[in-house]
């Protein structure tokens, strides 16, 4: 942000300053301890900075001198914008700027627009790997598989928008017991039976059995068959993968057993007892782990090592977005990355809680197996992509989340995601009377900007300066959640203008419509940007 910039250089400027006139011999200042940011009571100021407060014990001042050094410096220093510096509390700095800094936040969004503004290029081409979803392919996505899609692809959306090269992958984990079961369970139900006890007994294996050619091998059709209904839910969501990796593939082709010599080769494996372990416990593992059991069969860690080993050989950064229940995988597997030579820090799990579906103040169940559940198609035929999307966003992935089904389909405030939506509706509608009017906005350069003063329209432009930080936290955090706190934010600042700042009426003068019109498209472009990367797309009328 150009204004924070300016006021962090300008600040280092005169702490040299200071440190030359008090004779500081101390060494290199760490500036990094250095925060320029936005103060939580607005009365402080636009900007607030700790700067005397880090800086007082190195310059052996007591911080509230210190800071008023600082600011008699920063009141001669000619910063832009910058209407007064105060000293308040301890030590803090507080910049009480004119509204002219806003002003040019507006043109850096209209001049950037949609493509470029909040853009950045923190990975610099680095290649990060995101595995989401990769529910078992026995069965329909539930609606609990549907958070894990919403965060997943929106996650991967902010590394693209700050400069990464994302893959995006889907694991198919389809081997072992519980694929023998799901095809016992299609055969069962294709000859009127009911499925074994532990196998599975949801509706839908009843409609897929009468689907089923007689002349199949079950498994392979039902692989398949699920593949094809998850790939088509996932489709409505809005989320695409790069890559669908197939255990089965990855174990016939030979990776799972050139994995297990290149252990071998690298002396991190040994016998005991019959079977083969891997010294994970070497790398931070709490015990040492079995790669194939006594009875010659593999673990299941044998082929999700291979798995890795592969996706850590053309991606810098890898990331697993797991169940509740995957917290003891964590540390196994970045142990068995380090037993390879991978760095483990560039490792990441990120563990999701699940959620909740309650509908007429009733719990809904999400049982595949149990066949108790409510399917992400079904939700998303319901509510629609876009809310069901924004709804699963709306909350921080390691939280557990409750959804009111009955309120994300009513029309009201009391529903964010409509409330969201009705924004955007509402700048399409402008656009349209404007049109019927014949009114035009004029080029940019021309429009008198100095004439948006009113505290609603200094807000929407506040928010639209702090969208490019928004978007490097969320991604920095992994927490797309936070840019859908901002878009609801926006949604929210504008919804008060709209109230309060009339744009078409015949009373508003005409300079003062044009600079509100250019205001209405810059908001149009930070929610549109925002919108994209949570995957939502933005209707037109409500």
């Amino acid at each position: 942000m150009k204004i924070r910039n300016c006021l962090q250089n300008e600040l280092y400027s005169a702490l040299g300053d200071l440190r030359t006139d008090i004779g500081s011999n101390s060494g290199d200042p760490d500036l990094s301890k250095i925060a320029v940011e936005p103060p939580r009571d607005r009365s402080h100021g636009d900007w607030s900075s700790n700067a005397a407060l880090v800086m007082a014990k190195m310059l052996q001042q007591p911080p509230r001198r210190l800071a008023e050094k600082l600011a008699a410096l920063l009141r001669d220093s000619g910063i832009p914008h910058v209407e007064s510096v105060e000293v308040a509390g301890p030590g803090f700095l507080n910049f009480h700027l004119s509204p002219t800094w806003l002003h040019e936040v507006l043109c850096d969004v209209v001049e950037n627009d949609t493509d470029n503004y909040a853009r950045h290029n923190k990975g610099n081409g680095r290649t990060v790997s995101v595995e989401f979803v990769s529910a078992n392919p026995t069965g329909p996505l539930h609606a609990g598989h549907s958070r894990w899609a919403a965060y997943g692809d929106s996650l991967c959306r902010l590394f693209k928008r700050c400069g990464y090269n994302v893959v995006r992958e889907f694991y198919v984990n389809d081997r072992g017991r519980q694929i023998e079961l799901y095809a016992e369970s299609l055969v069962a139900r294709s000859r009127g039976e009911n499925p074994p006890e532990d196998g599975y007994h949801g509706e839908y294996l009843i409609d897929w059995a009468k689907e089923m050619p007689a002349d199949v091998d079950p498994e392979e059709w039902g692989l398949q068959r699920a593949h094809k209904n998850q790939k088509a839910t996932l489709e409505k969501m809005n989320v695409a993968f790069d890559l669908w990796t197939s255990e089965r593939e990855l174990v016939a082709r030979g990776a799972m057993d050139k994995t297990l010599t290149r252990l071998r080769n690298l002396g991190v494996v040994y016998e005991s007892e019959g079977a083969t372990w891997l010294q994970t416990s070497k790398y931070g593992d709490d015990i040492d782990r079995v790669l194939v059991r006594s009875n010659g069969d593999p673990t299941y860690f044998l082929p999700d090592i291979a798995y890795h080993h592969e996706k850590f050989s053309r991606c810098g950064i890898v990331i697993d977005i797991l169940g509740a229940d995957h917290h003891g995988y964590v540390g196994r597997m970045r142990a068995a990355m380090a037993s390879f030579g991978y760095d483990p820090s560039c490792y990441e799990a990120i563990i999701g809680q699940n959620a909740i579906l309650r509908r007429n103040n009733k719990e809904v169940r999400l049982s595949k197996r149990a066949g108790t559940m409510v399917l992400a198609s079904q939700l998303i035929d319901e509510v629609g992509a876009d809310v069901t999307r924004l709804t699963y966003l709306l909350q921080s992935i390691d939280t557990t989340q409750t959804i009111d089904i009955d309120l994300i389909t009513t029309q009201s405030a009391e529903n964010p995601v409509y409330y969201l939506q009705y924004a955007h509706a509402r700048m399409r509608s402008l656009e349209r009377k404007a049109a019927d009017l014949n009114i035009e906005r004029i080029p940019l350069a021309e429009a008198d900007l100095s004439v948006l003063t009113h505290e609603r329209e200094l807000d929407i432009l506040r928010s639209l300066a702090f969208l490019p930080d928004v978007i490097l936290t969320a991604m920095g955090g992994r927490s797309p959640h936070r840019l859908t706190t901002w878009t609801c934010e926006l949604a929210s600042v504008f919804h008060r203008f709209w109230h309060d700042c009339p744009i078409l009426h015949s009373d508003t003068t005409e300079d003062v419509r044009q600079a509100r019109l250019w205001l209405v498209e810059a908001t149009r472009i930070g929610l549109a940007i925002s919108l994209d990367i949570l995957g939502v797309t933005a209707p037109e009328r409500l």
